[in-house]
């Protein structure tokens, strides 16, 4: 996991339509108009950019309503709406948000959504938002993933954990290297999250690629009060009636 959109062809990046011109043949035929227009496109894209940087909501309002578009991705294949919650920039996320056609389940190179960023944040508003229009709370399929329960785990962030459990979060879906939200809201000591995701289902007997149960990564952090909630789990576990 990477703590802390679907990438098709570019063609929203300056040097992209570039790309397209010279392939096309019309580069040189339609000459300096043509070069001047990707010239004032490649600095739209830099001042949004910069603009959203700075959570200049105003300065991104204004280049959303001449057109510029919502879904823009920077050259590391991050989303418009990711970066925004990655810098906390919070007026220009809300307003992203809002934007119709917003392509709020965009996943960048490293697999992460805003939806995961902003989970992993406790940017509770912008999360209900999100979910609010249509951002999916599991990935597609059942291959293994992170999750925004994942991230919100990770930031034991319990009002947005019982959130999307409450709409659906899988509890223990497994990354890519088997590792759940419990394994991670252990590892990180989150105690009041451990008990939480144990009470709504979490398998605490789990263990990820490298053989380590969320007890395992709780004792390696030496976070006793985590592991003493996780024993009990697993002693209640083995009694009759029980695994």
């Amino acid at each position: 996991m990477k703590v802390f959109s679907r990438r098709g062809t570019n063609s929203g990046s300056g040097a992209g339509r570039r790309r397209w011109l010279l392939r096309a043949g019309l580069l040189g035929l339609l000459g300096p108009a043509v070069l001047a227009g990707e010239s004032a496109w490649a600095g739209s894209f830099d001042d949004f950019f910069k603009a959203l940087k700075l959570d200049d909501v105003d300065a991104v309002r204004g280049l959303l309503q001449r057109g510029f578009d919502p879904n823009a991705v920077d050259s590391r294949g991050n989303s418009a709406l990711y970066l925004a919650l990655q810098y906390h920039a919070l007026k220009v996320a809300r307003l992203l948000v809002e934007q119709r056609g917003i392509h709020l389940d965009a996943r960048n190179p490293e697999g992460e959504t805003a939806l995961m960023i902003a989970c992993l944040r406790g940017d509770d508003e912008l999360a209900r938002a999100m979910v609010a229009r249509g951002a999916q709370v599991n990935p597609p399929g059942h291959a293994p993933a992170w999750t925004a329960l994942s991230y919100a785990a990770t930031g034991g962030d319990d009002a947005l954990v019982k959130f999307l459990l409450a709409h659906g979060a899988r509890i223990d879906q497994a990354a890519p290297n088997g590792t759940t939200p419990l394994m991670m809201a252990s590892y990180f000591g989150h105690t009041s999250t451990v008990r939480l995701l144990l009470a709504a289902g979490a398998d605490a007997r789990r263990k990820n690629a490298m053989g380590f149960s969320a007890m395992d990564l709780a004792m390696q952090r030496e976070h006793r009060d985590t592991a003493a909630v996780l024993g009990q789990a697993l002693d209640a576990g083995r009694k009759p009636g029980h695994w």
